[in-house]
C-alpha cells in the first residue's frame, strides 16, 4: 500500500480515535521493539511542547548530533511528525514501518497515533540516531510515547486542557502529565507556578526535579536574555520564533540538555544556533505583512493567553480581524475571553472535522461575551479570504482556535 492507502487502514483500524492506555502498544512494542539503543527525551505539557522539541532538535543538531524527532498533529502531511536531521521521511520510510508494525501487531487493535508513534521510533533506531525527541499527544501517564523510557522528560507548563481525559484543575492534569517521569533520571519543570501534584509525583517516585525559578531561570535584556542554571549563558540571541514565551520555551530546552550532557554534548555555540533556527509552523507565524498576516495553534485559555499578550504587545494602527474555529469539545468560551480585549472584528467559521464547533455554538459564545462585530462564514477559506480582501495595510489578521484552523489556512494560501 502507498501511504494514502495505509493512512486510511489506520483511520478505519480502530474503533476509538482516542484510546488511552499503554497495555496495547506495549505489548507490540515488546515484540518491535524490545530494546533500543538510542537515548530519549520526552516532552510533555499544555502548550509550548512543538517549539520546545524544536530548539532541542536545532541546537543537538548543530552540535552535531543525529536526531530523531517525533510531533503530533501534523496539519498538512503526516510525513511532518517523523524527523530525520531536521527532514521529513518520505512514503517509503513511513510505509516499511507501518508494514513492520502490521506484522508484529497480530490481533491487537492499535489507533491511529499508537501506529504512528512506533512508526517514528522504528524508524529512528533503524537510523541508529544519536538521540530521539519524543512529543507526548495527549497528558503523559497513559499517552503511546510512556511505553518508552525517557533518559530526562520535561513538562513545558500546565494548563486546562483536555478536561474529559485529563481532568478539570490543574493538580489533576499535572499529576497525569506526571507520569512521563522516571525513576532517578532528571524531570525538567518549565512552568514557574507548577501544580503541586507535578513535584509530588515527580518526588514519589525519586525522580531528579529540575524547576523553572529554582534550578534553571532567565533574564530578557533589551536586544538579548541570559540563562542561568547547570551552566550560564550570557546575552543569547532572542529566539527567531516571536513572543516572549519563547524565551521560557527555550530556556527549558537548554535546561534539558544540561541533563542530557552524559548521552549528548551542546556546546553554546549550538545554543546560540538553535535560538536562531528553530521553527514551528502555527506558532505567532508571520506569513504576511501590510496586512500583517499571523498563524496560531492556540486552541485552549493557556494558549490564547499568550496569544493575546503577544499581540497587545504590538499594538496596531488598524483593526485586528480574528479568523476563528475550533473545536467543540474545547473550552471556547475561555478562549474567547483571553482574546476579546485584542480583537476587533470576529469572522468565524466551521471547522470540516466531525468535532468541529458548528457556526450557532461560536456566535453563541461571542453573544455571550458581548462581542459587538461577529462575521459568520461557511467555512475557514471564505473566512480567510473575506478578512484579506476587508483588512486595511494597518490592520492585522491572526487565524487561530486550532490546529485545523492553521491547517485549513496553510492549505487555502497554498
Amino acid at each position: 500500500m502507498d501511504l494514502a492507502a495505509w493512512l486510511n487502514h489506520l483511520e478505519n483500524l480502530h474503533p476509538q480515535t482516542i484510546d488511552m492506555g499503554l497495555a496495547r502498544v506495549g505489548a507490540v512494542r515488546n515484540v518491535l521493539l524490545p530494546q533500543l539503543r538510542a537515548p530519549i527525551i520526552t516532552v510533555a505539557g499544555t502548550n509550548g511542547k512543538g517549539s520546545t522539541c524544536a530548539y532541542l532538535e536545532t541546537m543537538l543538531s548543530a552540535a552535531g548530533h543525529q536526531v530523531g524527532l517525533y510531533t503530533s498533529p501534523h496539519l498538512l502531511r503526516f510525513n511532518e511528525r517523523i524527523r530525520l536531521n531536521q527532514s521529513e521521511v518520505d512514503d517509503t520510510a513511513i510505509c516499511a514501518a507501518f508494514s513492520a508494525i502490521e506484522a508484529a501487531r497480530g490481533d491487537i487493535s492499535l489507533s491511529y497515533f499508537e501506529f504512528a508513534t512506533l512508526a517514528a521510533v522504528w524508524i529512528f533506531e533503524r537510523a541508529d540516531v544519536d538521540v530521539m525527541i519524543l512529543e507526548v499527544g495527549l497528558g503523559g501517564r497513559l499517552d503511546a510515547v510512556n511505553v518508552f523510557d525517557a533518559q530526562v522528560a520535561v513538562v513545558t507548563n500546565i494548563g486546562i486542557d483536555h478536561v474529559d481525559y485529563l481532568g478539570d484543575n490543574r493538580e489533576l492534569i499535572g499529576r497525569e502529565k506526571a507520569g512521563v517521569f522516571r525513576p532517578q533520571h532528571p524531570a525538567i519543570c518549565g512552568d514557574a507556578q507548577p501544580p503541586l501534584s507535578l513535584q509530588a509525583a515527580a518526588q514519589l517516585i525519586g525522580a531528579d526535579w529540575h524547576a523553572l525559578g529554582h534550578d534553571f531561570n532567565y533574564q530578557v535584556n533589551s536586544d538579548s536574555w541570559d540563562y542561568d542554571g547547570v551552566q550560564k549563558y550570557l546575552n543569547l540571541p532572542l529566539p527567531t520564533m516571536r513572543g516572549a514565551y519563547q524565551i521560557n520555551n527555550a530556556a527549558t530546552a537548554i535546561a534539558a540538555l544540561s541533563y542530557f550532557n552524559a548521552y549528548c554534548l551542546v556546546d553554546e555555540q549550538a545554543i546560540r544556533h538553535g535560538l536562531q533556527g528553530a521553527q514551528v509552523t502555527g506558532r505567532f507565524q508571520v506569513i504576511a505583512q501590510a496586512p500583517m498576516r499571523i498563524l496560531d495553534v492556540a486552541h485552549n485559555p493557556h494558549g490564547a493567553e499568550a496569544l493575546a499578550a503577544n499581540l497587545a504587545q504590538q499594538p496596531i494602527i488598524g483593526k485586528t480581524y480574528a479568523v476563528f474555529a475550533m473545536l467543540s469539545d474545547k473550552d471556547i468560551a475561555g478562549v474567547i475571553a483571553a482574546m476579546r480585549e485584542v480583537i476587533d472584528v470576529w469572522v468565524i467559521a466551521e471547522l470540516d472535522v466531525p468535532r468541529g464547533a458548528i457556526l450557532e455554538v461560536l456566535q453563541a459564545q461571542l453573544h455571550a461575551l458581548q462581542i459587538p462585530v461577529i462575521v459568520p462564514q461557511m467555512d475557514i477559506r471564505s473566512a480567510w479570504f473575506y478578512a484579506c480582501e476587508h483588512a486595511a495595510e494597518n490592520d492585522r489578521i491572526c487565524a487561530f482556535g486550532s490546529f485545523y484552523t492553521v491547517a485549513a489556512v496553510l492549505d487555502a494560501v497554498k
